[in-house]
């Protein structure tokens, strides 16, 4: 018990003095004494970390999951988390809410973001994000994690240009973030695609039709290309797949010919115009065919396992970062590790062509 009268200088940084005194590391495992740690250090004058986070941009399933995971991993460093609600917006509006351990129960499984999100073009203005780090430095939060896309991203690589100390978490279903494999929500998206591809096949099968669907993703494929894997689409068609459609009618022709009773198509969103290529294949190949656009459906529903994990996983790991002192960089995955990169080492950066195009193929 003598660690625990150990001098801790006033000032010195939580982060280090979890790290020192091995004690404390210790006290830190139930909540009982994480409010006896919290007491002490407080009183010797220590600084409490606060820190703030938001979600921003398009929603995705499993950003809950990253928000709980902070709150709670940040409990165990003894540091509070500011939720700031609907995204920049909100925190140049200065509308933020305490987070604890109970304000985050039963989010694992939600969808959406309980915080909510939206774009505000406008913090691109200097002007409009010192107003934002302003209301951060009158609750004393040194630091903000924010969970979104490209543009969430860039928000935080000009607040950290600016001082401030940020973390980024990839949080989108078009899984079109450089520095990491997966990001936050793609898995469920696909699972929604491919449960949509599959009952597209039955009423195609019945029809004897050409079924066309198209999938979110903007200028990254994966989503179109990991679904139309899984639901055996016998085209997919993405930003880095390009298919001539008259290479498709010509085929379509061929499986009509060989007795074929329905066909898939899986495309990425604004490579064409889908109703007026189904409009072709209907005068063309002998299918009928009808395109169906997803849409936002795609971005809804419970997250699934593996989303839930990784949400679960990169929201800790941000807080560790932040113990470490590490900021100015974005979180990632990479062959299951977790991994963390400089914003400009990401932001504008292409990623590399995925090797199941070689799969698409071979079974297609």
């Amino acid at each position: 018990m003598k660690d625990r009268q150990n001098p801790i200088k006033t000032g010195e940084k939580r982060s280090h003095i979890i790290k020192k005194q091995g004690l404390f590391a210790y006290a830190l495992k139930t909540p009982c004494d994480i409010m006896v740690v919290h007491v002490i250090l407080t009183k010797k004058g220590v600084h409490v970390m606060k820190i703030g986070v938001l979600t921003s941009g398009g929603d995705s399933p499993g950003m809950n999951a990253a928000v709980r995971a902070i709150v709670r991993s940040a409990e165990g460093y003894g540091y509070e988390v500011y939720g700031i609600r609907d995204g920049y917006r909100g925190l140049v509006a200065d509308d933020m809410v305490v987070l604890d351990h109970k304000s985050v129960s039963g989010m694992l499984s939600r969808g959406g973001t309980f915080l909510g999100t939206s774009r505000l073009p406008e913090f691109k203005d200097e002007d409009v994000r010192k107003i934002a780090i302003e209301n951060l430095r009158k609750r004393n939060i040194s630091v903000l994690v924010t969970i979104g896309g490209d543009g969430t991203y860039r928000g935080a690589m000009e607040l950290t240009r600016m001082g401030l100390k940020t973390i980024g978490l990839p949080g989108t279903i078009d899984n079109d973030i450089a520095g990491t494999d997966f990001t936050i929500g793609f898995h469920t998206a696909v699972e929604t695609i491919v449960d949509a591809i599959d009952k597209l096949r039955d009423t195609s099968q019945s029809h004897r039709r050409c079924s066309i669907i198209e999938t979110m993703g903007r200028k990254c494929g994966d989503l179109a290309l990991f679904a139309g894997i899984c639901g055996g689409a016998e085209f997919i068609i993405t930003p880095e797949h390009q298919v001539d459609k008259d290479i498709i009618i010509d085929e379509l022709k061929k499986h009509k010919a060989e007795g074929r009773r329905h066909a898939i198509i899986v495309v990425t969103e604004k490579q064409f115009d889908v109703h007026a290529l189904a409009e072709e294949i209907s005068e063309k190949s002998g299918f009928s065919s009808r395109a169906t656009v997803l849409g936002y459906i795609q971005r809804g529903g419970s997250p699934s396992p593996e989303d839930r994990i990784l949400a679960s996983r990169m929201g800790s790991y941000a807080v560790d970062l932040i113990s470490d002192g590490i900021f100015g960089v974005c979180v990632g995955v990479h062959d299951s590790r977790m991994i963390h990169m400089p914003f400009a080492h990401v932001i504008d950066q292409p990623r590399p062509k995925n090797d199941l195009y070689k799969l698409v193929k071979k079974v297609s």
